[in-house]
């Protein structure tokens, strides 16, 4: 009777080591889910979900805005897009951190070591570009802070306020150095704000009234300039 056990837990134990054998050899072979094609499918679907949110939150809101409506918009199923955001809010809150991430790029530019006027001369050209490019996420991005920032309030009080307080003090630097004329860095930096996001976020207003809009290259231009020479204007060291 040991005899016949022995045997009996030999094939067994032949068995099991098979098994594992075949178990590695299948795992080794079979294709990774993080295998760059599918990974790039995946950041390929994640990107059309982005846009297809931002334009329908910039045009009804995230309560006026269904999960149907950007699944369709993105041309995948609730399903799908449950993959990716368990919520809508969850959508919501992705978007508008990332189209804070693209908005604040332009910033990072100043420093302390460059020209203050080219320096700024270039950042409101980039902000008009942002303007002209994205005016569904800038409308957006103006909507959430209409409404108090209730979702977008931490990354306000976090990550924006400490890059502003860090090209403030570039600002300032440049006036201690007597590069440009003494004003205050932060309104400065809202200034700009407002004047550039001012061509997305009432965009259907500039065009009521000039028939123009960011997209017709010349007024790009036009506009462009007018903003840089008013705004530098205003903090050009003048000759006594």
């Amino acid at each position: 009777m040991k005899s016949v056990r022995l045997k009996r837990e030999r094939r067994e134990a032949r068995s099991a080591g098979n098994r594992s054998r075949t178990d590695r050899k299948r795992t080794a072979t079979a294709p990774s889910d993080k295998t760059p094609r599918r990974q790039q499918r995946l950041e390929n679907k994640r990107i059309a979900i982005f846009d297809a949110a931002l334009e329908l939150f910039a045009r009804y809101g995230l309560h006026g805005t269904t999960v149907d409506q950007i699944a369709e918009a993105a041309d995948v199923s609730k399903t799908n897009l449950f993959y990716y955001f368990p919520t809508k809010e969850d959508v919501y809150v992705a978007a508008l951190q990332n189209l804070l991430t693209e908005w604040l790029a332009p910033m990072l530019a100043l420093d302390v070591e460059g020209d203050p006027i080219k320096s700024l001369s270039d950042y409101i050209r980039r902000k008009m570009e942002f303007s002209r490019k994205y005016p569904e996420a800038s409308r957006l991005f103006c909507i959430e802070i209409v409404q108090g920032a209730p979702l977008l309030g931490k990354e306000l009080r976090t990550s924006l306020k400490r890059l502003v307080n860090e090209k403030a003090a570039v600002i300032q630097a440049w006036i201690d150095a007597g590069k440009i004329a003494p004003v205050d860095p932060y309104h400065l930096i809202f200034s700009i704000w407002s004047t550039t996001q001012h061509y997305a976020d009432f965009s259907a207003q500039v065009h009521a009234i000039l028939e123009k809009r960011l997209t017709d290259k010349a007024f790009f231009e036009e506009a462009t300039l007018n903003v840089q020479r008013i705004i530098l204007g205003g903090i050009k060291i003048r000759s006594s």
